[in-house]
């Protein structure tokens, strides 16, 4: 790789040429740049916001899964029958499915020797359990902090292999050739700098790697890392295109620090309460809803299984009831929710724990788990003592104080379209991670750490033995390239020029609330339309309602301009889903109106209108660009899994010719 210094306006630029350009560092970004090391593309290089700034460092739950094939027990697995699974998930590509299946087990044991501390019993078996939208016991767990783990492991490799890092470095564009069929390399913001005239970067490059994760900040009510921005709205500017926008994961999770409540965090059966704005008028207001204590501590229960939010499991008392509650609480009652792991489920006035009036197979898991004890605190301790510490690590201690709680954005299953060497439809550039759209409306929980493990190394090996080309140019990368740069770099003079405008705050809070607002759980038609309308109208203005008179100020602007294209998209998305007929599923329910007040039993949300896949709108695929200032979406038929030929002779032959890399 080179470096060196060139003028481009009234800006100095540090240039670089390297090959392949890594964007983002998480556990997908890291792995790509450990599998490009070990296979001989030496030309890499990382170009990251914050080092460790984002979900994989920052994220987890009270047992964080990865998902795998089966590899123990007598209980029979393939293949095939992960990717099926996978692929009965809806709106997933059949092809992508089967490779996320194939290299789950090379992806897995490379994290293991790594040091991730995945569990195994004597005999080395690794046990596995179920997850929500799992029909096996595939799922795994190095605990809370598994991904944190995977970002710790790879990252001391890429030490090792001394991989180049450059921190603090804000990838702010994405550059092509002129007709914007492939990336030629990025613009970034050095914000350690201090002089903006000085700060921007420059990459020629021949692929780029995109790992920059959800888009975290458009939601006001979400379970993102604070640090977690994303950066899809730079993608689509550069022409890639996007799929299962409308498909975003939503669950129970805590306000003051922010971390998902699943799994044993609901298993215990703690108590839910909402108060008034100044924190009176306690009311455990689940309680009007359900006709008995055992359906009422059973679906507190099963959110442990069934985290995320899910429009199909609402009906007949079901576990995502409680989502639906708790949002009614506070987005149309303007009241707070709390978590209370202090006392049990109050029934008929009495918070007694009921053994013998709780579901069989809630009073197995528990008598199973050695969690019989009289309140939910020292249920958790027994059953997962390290959830219950993690939160005293950060200043809560379950055992005193009440936790708050909101139903926040948590992933996107939709995101950058690409193919099975997750090679976007812009070429050279590969989004992995989250910010790839692989997933459909429903996934197994954990199967997105395994989807950014094995995308990245398929990239990477794409990368090495198909793109591994020289770097153009110095003079021929800036002919094809001037142009954008000078009209990016024209518009940061203008916001230096223009000076630090304070609207910048209210801006991006403006963002996250329409967003939350319209966005989330429920998706009503008329607020869809009206907050699409508005953020278009504010992707209009945005360049005039902000400026900066620094550098991270200027890095700011272009977060925010990326920030109101990505969240107008999303919500074209929905808007379209919806106008086009498409019906309850996933993490969101369509409503023409608010959600009826009532007292019944059956649950109140019983008229769900749900989605059976016969209608274009929903067995489609719906994909999204961005070409000349202009959306387009339309939808795309889901590809099958394929028929494989599994001949030996004929695999060996075609791999000694390189003929299995094409797409």
């Amino acid at each position: 790789m080179k470096s060196e210094s060139i003028n481009i306006g009234n800006f100095n630029v540090r240039y670089y040429a390297v090959n392949t350009l890594i964007i983002g560092s998480g556990a997908a970004s890291l792995n790509s740049a450990v599998t490009l090391d070990s296979i001989g593309q030496k030309d890499i290089m990382i170009a990251t916001t914050k080092w460790g700034a984002g979900t994989s460092n920052n994220a987890g739950s009270d047992k964080q899964t990865y998902y795998k094939l089966s590899l123990c027990g007598s209980e029979p697995d393939s293949v095939r029958a992960m990717a099926q699974d996978l692929f009965n998930g809806r709106c997933m590509h059949g092809d992508i499915a089967l490779c996320e299946a194939q290299g789950s087990v090379q992806a897995f044991m490379k994290l293991v020797d790594l040091g991730v501390p995945f569990p195994q019993d004597k005999f080395g078996s690794w046990a596995g359990y179920r997850t929500d939208n799992d029909p096996r016991a595939r799922a795994t767990s190095a605990g809370p902090y598994t991904s944190k783990m995977m970002f710790t492991a790879l990252s001391e490799e890429l030490k090792k292999r001394s991989i180049k890092v450059l921190d603090n470095h804000h990838v702010v564009e994405l550059l092509t050739d002129k007709a914007k069929t492939k990336v030629i390399g990025a613009l970034a913001v050095d914000t350690s700098i201090v002089n903006p005239h000085n700060a921007f970067v420059l990459f020629n490059s021949v692929n780029i790697i995109l790992g920059t994760g959800g888009p975290g900040d458009i939601y006001e009510n979400s379970v993102y890392p604070l640090s977690q921005t994303g950066s899809t709205g730079m993608a689509f500017r550069a022409g890639a295109t996007g799929q299962n926008l409308t498909e975003t994961q939503f669950g129970i999770a805590s306000l003051k620090f922010r971390w998902n409540l699943s799994g044993s965090y609901q298993q215990v059966i703690p108590r839910y309460v909402s108060t008034d704005r100044r924190g009176n008028d306690e009311k455990e207001f689940l309680n009007e809803h359900f006709p008995d204590y055992i359906s009422l501590t059973k679906a507190i229960f099963m959110k442990g299984y069934q985290w995320p939010f899910d429009s199909a499991k609402v009906s007949g008392l079901g576990s995502s009831m409680i989502d639906l509650l708790v949002w009614r609480e506070i987005s149309e009652k303007g009241r707070r929710v709390f978590i209370d792991y202090r006392k049990n489920v109050s029934w008929d006035r009495k918070d007694k724990f009921r053994p013998e009036e709780l579901d069989p197979e809630v009073r197995h898991y528990l008598v199973s788990s050695d969690a019989m004890q009289l309140i939910p605190i020292e249920r958790l301790i027994s059953m997962n003592s390290p959830a219950v510490e993690l939160y005293r690590q950060h200043n809560i201690d379950l055992a005193s104080e009440p936790l708050e709680i909101g139903v926040c954005a948590q992933h996107c299953n939709g995101g950058l379209k690409s193919n099975i060497w997750w090679e976007s439809d812009i070429g050279h550039l590969f989004p992995v991670g989250e910010v790839n759209g692989s997933h459909g409306v429903y996934r197994p929980g954990g199967s997105a750490l395994n989807s950014g493990q094995v995308g990245s190394r398929r990239a990477a090996v794409f990368i090495n033995r198909r793109y591994n080309l020289p770097v153009p140019s110095r003079s021929e990368f800036l002919s094809v390239a001037a142009d954008h740069l000078i009209l990016v770099t024209d518009q940061a003079d203008s916001w230096l020029s223009s000076g630090e405008k304070s609207i910048k705050k209210d801006v991006l809070a403006d963002i996250r609330k329409r967003m939350s607002g319209a966005g989330s759980i429920v998706r009503d038609r008329n607020k869809v339309a009206s907050a699409a309308a508005e953020a278009f109208s504010l992707y209009r203005e945005i360049k005039e309602k902000i400026g900066a008179s620094t550098t991270i100020e200027l890095a700011g602007c272009f977060k925010i301009t990326d920030a109101c294209l990505t969240h107008l998209i999303w919500l074209e998305a929905i808007k379209s889903y919806i106008e086009n007929n498409g019906r309850s599923r996933g993490s969101f329910i369509i409503t023409n109106h608010k959600i009826p007040e009532t007292s019944e039993f059956s649950s109140p949300f019983k008229d769900i209108d749900l989605c059976r896949y016969d209608r274009e709108v929903e067995k489609n695929i719906q994909e999204v660009s961005f070409r000349k200032g202009k959306i387009k979406i339309s939808g795309v038929k889901v590809r099958e899994i394929p028929v494989q030929d599994l001949w030996f002779e004929k695999v060996w032959k075609d791999y000694l010719e390189d003929n299995y890399l094409e797409s």
